[in-house]
């Protein structure tokens, strides 16, 4: 072999070398770890347990005034997040029989209402008013979950449920004979709350 070959050839090795050398630089142990997180929201879900027909808190027929109705109904905590406060929406319609005292009458001004105890809060009558005030706007929303009397804590945990009684008062009014026949059907929206969020 030529010493021009050798030169060439030794060149060639040591450029080898060199470039194995700077690839080496470059070469690291290497560990991968994947950890995966979640993060999944919890419901807020109440239902109502009435005890007359279809699950409603009242259902009533053939009233006259002077009548009076108790009624307990529960509200059942059935989702997974506590609940702060439930919150109640009233609204009703009037059907008129007589169809003569709409303009100057309405059936629900007649209907007391009396929220009288929340057996698991210990609370005597939470409020009392007629279905017509409880129905406008100033009077629309009322904590009905609320403590008072040292009963159990304020709110509705988890999984548990508060017994209310509620009662009804056809109020004698004196000449009431525009009422004969009237209907009234009467819608209760229950809106729970969740508490505030916390540290976790």
């Amino acid at each position: 072999m030529s010493l021009k070959k050798k030169l060439a050839m030794s060149i060639a090795t040591g450029a080898l070398a060199v470039s194995m050398i700077g690839g080496g630089t470059y070469a690291y142990f290497n560990d991968v770890e994947v950890n995966q997180s979640t993060f999944a929201a919890g419901t807020l879900d109440i239902n109502i347990e009435g005890n007359d027909a279809d699950n409603a808190i009242i259902n009533v027929d053939n009233l006259k005034p002077g009548d009076y109705m108790i009624r307990t109904f529960k509200i059942n905590n059935t989702g997974s997040l506590d609940v702060s406060k439930v919150l109640l929406t009233s609204n009703y319609t009037v059907s008129d029989y007589h169809n003569d005292n709409k303009a100057t009458d309405d059936f629900g001004e007649h209907i007391k209402v009396k929220f009288l105890v929340n057996a698991d809060k210990r609370s005597p009558v939470l409020w009392e008013t007629t279905l017509k005030n409880l129905s406008e706007a100033d009077a629309v929303e009322r904590d009905i979950i609320g403590t008072i009397l040292g009963g159990e804590p304020s709110g509705l945990k988890a999984g548990t449920s508060d017994e209310l009684i509620v009662m009804f008062e056809f109020v004698d009014a004196g000449d009431q004979n525009v009422f004969q026949g009237d209907s009234l059907k009467l819608n209760w929206t229950f809106d729970a709350k969740q508490t505030s969020g916390t540290l976790r």
